[in-house]
């Protein structure tokens, strides 16, 4: 799974044998629905996740105890690769042969973003080799953790980093793009039904089909497939979609459940954190975000230049955040959703086959240059 997993720089809070810790799920589930609610009734894009996320990262930093079963968020981000699936539709079919530009610079991206970011940990950060390598890499979290400590590098300093950058990026990009020529906040849908419709509009065989696409999430990870508990569900859902089977989305309620719930679990992987770390790694994580989000910038426009394709959908698409996250800021802005979650499928897959190869190619390029005596 290459999202940020269940559980942050900090213990995963239940275990097999431990209580369920009642007080600290509601807690969690009440400041995260509170700050969504309060965000979006201040009109704040992707108003849910990032009310949700802000208020648990308060609370964490406070030392309130939160937590968010880890089987909850699966079943809801699987919610949200039904949903990303519903924009597949018929249409898009001719339109693919337009994405092979773009989905080979993901592979420029990763390289130029991973090459940046890693200098920059090096040289301002002072971080060890595997450390500033494996932070570095836009993606593949539980991946880069594992990696990058069996390499021998600092996996907590590498998980807070991913954690903060994805924050980050959730924070920052949705505001942004308010600058972007033709965003008109004015002709969105600022209603819960504007997320997806009332579940009473369903028919029993929408929920039917719906239900029908979570059996996606175990194949997807019984094969393998990375962010599988996502990528599955949002495959077989866009079958049906672009064999025009059904047109169904899930409804607009449990979109916000599930924003709020993965919000809410960002903002959670900040508990037992000494805050003096978080401070000094949120500044790091900072500079390194600005450094992925001015690749990032730099190859849309490229592309867009070549290609013509939507500038706003390229930024999404090679934004340095979570697959979960950027989709779901994808739909809140009404971008090219199936055009956003290919790329990131793209990106999360080459950089879990190829960074680890690539880090020991540069290790063993780094002592050729020191020479046999190290000099």
């Amino acid at each position: 799974m290459s999202e940020p997993p269940d559980t942050g720089p900090s213990p995963a809070p239940t275990r097999r044998g431990r209580r369920f810790d009642w007080p600290a799920f509601v807690t969690a589930m009440v400041l995260g629905t509170a700050g969504g609610a309060i965000c979006f009734k201040l009109h704040v894009p992707l108003a849910f996740m990032i009310g949700a996320m802000l208020a648990t990262t308060i609370a964490a930093l406070g030392g309130v105890r939160t937590m968010v079963p880890p089987r909850l968020r699966d079943g809801l981000v699987i919610v949200l690769g039904i949903m990303l699936g519903a924009s597949f539709t018929p249409s898009l079919l001719g339109h693919l042969g337009e994405w092979s530009v773009s989905l080979i610079f993901m592979a420029v991206y990763i390289i130029i973003g991973a090459a940046a970011g890693t200098f920059y940990l090096r040289r301002f950060a002072r971080y060890d080799p595997p450390t500033a390598y494996f932070t570095a890499m836009p993606g593949g979290f539980t991946e880069m953790v594992l990696m990058g400590g069996a390499s021998g590098g600092d996996d907590r300093s590498i998980a807070l980093g991913h954690s903060l950058r994805i924050m980050l990026v959730v924070m920052t990009v949705p505001f942004a793009f308010q600058a972007l020529p033709g965003y008109d906040p004015a002709g969105r849908d600022w209603s819960l039904h504007g997320l997806g419709p009332w579940p009473w509009e369903l028919s029993l065989t929408d929920y039917a089909i719906i239900a029908v696409c979570f059996i996606g999430a175990p194949v997807a990870q019984k094969l393998g497939i990375p962010a599988g508990i996502l990528v599955g569900p949002m495959l077989l859902s866009a079958g049906l979609h672009l064999a025009g089977l059904t047109a169904v989305k899930p409804p607009g309620l449990l979109v916000a459940a599930a924003q709020v719930v993965i919000g809410a679990s960002i903002g959670g992987r900040f508990q037992r954190v000494p805050l003096m770390r978080i401070a000094r790694t949120a500044g790091i994580a900072a500079g390194l975000t600005l450094v992925l989000l001015l690749v990032t910038l730099a190859l849309s426009l490229l592309v867009h230049l070549l290609t013509g394709l939507n500038l706003a959908a390229l930024i999404l698409a090679y934004a340095p955040g979570g697959l979960a996250e950027m989709s779901l800021v994808a739909l809140a802005l009404h971008v090219d959703a199936a055009f956003v979650a290919t790329h990131h499928i793209i990106r999360i897959v080459l950089i879990i086959l190829f960074a680890p190869a690539a880090y020991h190619l540069w290790r063993r390029w780094q002592d050729g240059q020191r020479g046999p005596t190290g000099t």
